[in-house]
């Protein structure tokens, strides 16, 4: 009988099976593995050993239902019986066939695994969408922007994430800081246009099929290239150009010239306003250890008296494209502005002048500085022009361009760093630590500097030191490098001797 139990039962675990599994194959993704159903055939004879294994099967089923007290009793033969039962019933429920799958589990199925970009689960059967390898189900197919699904046939695709082609105009494509719209780039020619145009809905591009527009170097503010043909307003301080519509406009100062409301508001307007400003500069140069026995005339002038001067001045390169300040050294007649004009809408009204007769009494006859420009732009030329008499006055003869202007650039920068940095970190800098231990009091020292006019000079600063030009550009980085390393006035007595910088 136990023989017959173990045939019921089939194999043990681990046990090869003598019959081959039958496998059924899937098309090409998500398999599934089952016995593949067996073909209906008809019944052999029976013969008479198959009779007694059903008569054997049988007694001990009809055995089993029968009540308590008419069960035999048989010894030993019953727990054969049972265990017969036991057999018969788990053959009737087990798969007599083990599925083979050939992938491990940990091995992904090769075709059919897709991940939604959206909600990042996977995507079984069904409806889902498609774009450069990238996999959506139709209702994660959503704007990143607005969070709206998207239904038309052209959209953007930035990476995994998906836009409505609208709102990844607004989202990305650079929009004008003075227009307010989006940038309007010169186009050269018919453009060529690019992938990324055609979903975008044709943005127009130059003729490399980029978007082409400007931005200020230091201030980021962005706009049209077709704004530096438009005559759009400039501000002749801090270059930003005028935001329109706007309610507001840039000061007109009647000679060509724009200027904002920010350097509006510190702008040095007459020759008096700028007295101050001219001693104060002088102190700082004593603080320097270098001191100014004369006593130069400094005005404040028109663009026209000074392209005027600056024509009739034999000495020295002037500053392109625009010449702000000039240290005379002959004897003319100069219209200098008396009265600081009031405003009026958005023009200056009432300025006087007054011709005024320069006379040489020494190698400088005075400084001219351009009028309406705010407090430290008009501060750092009067340090610069004020290093020109100090070289001349001290008998630095023949300097070339380079060398003159460099040293100059130099003493306007460290002046603005006087003004709009901590004294702290003033006397960590090198050019100045080595070049004086004392320094007279600054605006930013008394706190009468604001937010508005740190940045301003942060930029003119930002300008010195980036000046493309020869004599001013590349002497004061050439200059720069000696003070901060040889301290200025080591480096000065270099030029004296030398007339070049220390290497």
């Amino acid at each position: 009988m136990k023989w017959l139990c173990r045939f019921l039962k089939g194999p043990k675990p681990g046990e090869p099976s003598r019959r081959r599994p039958q496998v059924a194959a899937g098309e090409g993704e998500g398999a599934l593995w089952h016995q593949r159903p067996a073909r209906p055939k008809i019944d052999p004879p029976r013969n008479e050993n198959e009779e007694l294994v059903d008569r054997a099967i049988a007694e001990p089923l009809a055995e089993a239902v029968k009540p308590p007290r008419e069960k035999t009793h048989r010894g030993e033969d019953s727990n054969d019986d049972e265990d017969l039962t036991r057999a018969v019933q788990d053959s009737l429920n087990m798969n007599p066939y083990t599925p083979y799958n050939p992938y491990p589990p940990s091995q992904a199925q090769p075709i059919g695994h897709r991940v939604c970009g959206g909600c990042k689960h996977e995507i079984g059967r069904g409806h889902y969408l498609s774009c450069m390898g990238i996999y959506w189900h139709p209702q994660c197919f959503r704007c990143r922007s607005c969070g709206h699904l998207i239904r038309e046939t052209e959209f953007t695709l930035l990476g995994t994430d998906s836009y409505h082609k609208l709102c990844y105009k607004e989202l990305h494509h650079p929009k004008c800081d003075v227009c307010l719209q989006f940038v309007r780039p010169r186009v050269l020619g018919k453009p060529e246009r690019s992938a990324l145009q055609t979903v975008i809905n044709c943005i127009p591009t130059n003729g490399s099929g980029l978007i082409e527009y400007r931005a200020h170097p230091f201030w980021g503010q962005k706009y049209c290239p077709s704004h530096e043909r438009d005559r759009t307003p400039r501000c002749c301080s801090c270059e930003k150009m005028e935001v329109q519509p706007r309610n507001t406009k840039y000061m007109s100062l009647g000679d060509g010239r724009g200027l904002c409301m920010e350097c509006l508001g510190s702008a040095v307007m007459d020759t008096s306003e700028c007295q101050p400003l001219y001693h104060s500069i002088r102190d700082y140069y004593e603080g320097m250890d270098m001191r100014l026995d004369q006593q130069i005339p400094v005005l404040l002038v028109e663009r026209q008296a000074l392209n005027e001067a600056m024509e009739g001045e034999s000495k020295g390169p002037h500053h392109m494209p625009e010449t702000r300040g000039l240290c005379l050294s002959e004897e003319r007649t100069v219209s200098s502005i008396l009265r600081r004009p009031r405003i009026g809408g958005n023009r200056l009204l009432g300025m006087r002048t007054r011709p005024q007769k320069l006379t040489r009494r020494c190698e400088v006859t005075a400084i001219l500085v351009l009028y309406g420009l705010p407090r430290l732009l008009t501060g750092s030329i009067l340090a610069h022009e004020l290093m020109h008499g100090w070289l001349r006055l001290k008998g630095y003869r023949n300097l070339n361009a380079e060398v003159e202007e460099g040293i100059c650039q130099v003493m306007s920068y460290l002046w603005l760093e006087s003004e709009i940095l901590p004294s702290s970190s003033r006397h960590a800098q090198p050019s100045s630590s080595s070049s004086s231990s004392s320094y007279p009091a600054t605006s930013s020292e008394k706190g009468g500097i604001s937010h508005t006019g740190k940045k301003l000079g942060e930029f003119f600063m930002h300008q010195i030191a980036n000046d493309t030009s020869t004599a001013y550009g590349d002497g004061f980085r050439t200059a720069y490098a000696a003070v901060n390393k040889y301290g200025l006035r080591q480096t000065l007595s270099h030029i004296r001797l030398t007339g070049g910088f220390p290497v």
